[in-house]
């Protein structure tokens, strides 16, 4: 079993989400995060005032998948969430060792 995280632009959501649907991947977290990478973030103008945003709005999802379709996954998720401009995103994969379902106490890849 394997955790995929990606951290995405928000607008991006409705997308990744269908595409991975239709690989039939049905549960995800989405938490609402800031930060930035190479991008280090931009300047903008409030009210005649020019001010610097350091931390850019993203969006993260966490999806728990069995380990033979993680390559899929994260494909879906690449073809999503790209627009070919900087700050489009990461994603990180990590084992997972174990898995229970607390309603059933299902273990495992069951669990998923």
């Amino acid at each position: 079993m394997k955790l995929i995280t990606a951290i995405i632009k928000p607008f991006k959501l409705d997308d990744v989400r269908d595409a991975l649907h239709e690989i039939n991947i049905h549960g995800m977290t989405v938490t609402e995060v800031k930060g930035y990478g190479r991008q280090k973030g931009h300047t903008e103008m409030y009210r005649g005032a020019e001010y610097v945003v350091d931390f850019l709005p993203k969006l993260k999802i966490e999806i728990a998948v069995a380990s033979e379709i993680v390559d899929a996954a994260s494909e879906a998720i690449i073809n999503a969430a790209q627009t070919g401009k900087i700050g489009d995103g990461k994603i990180f994969i990590t084992n997972i060792e174990q898995t229970i379902r607390i309603r059933t106490e299902e273990t495992g890849p069951d669990a998923l």
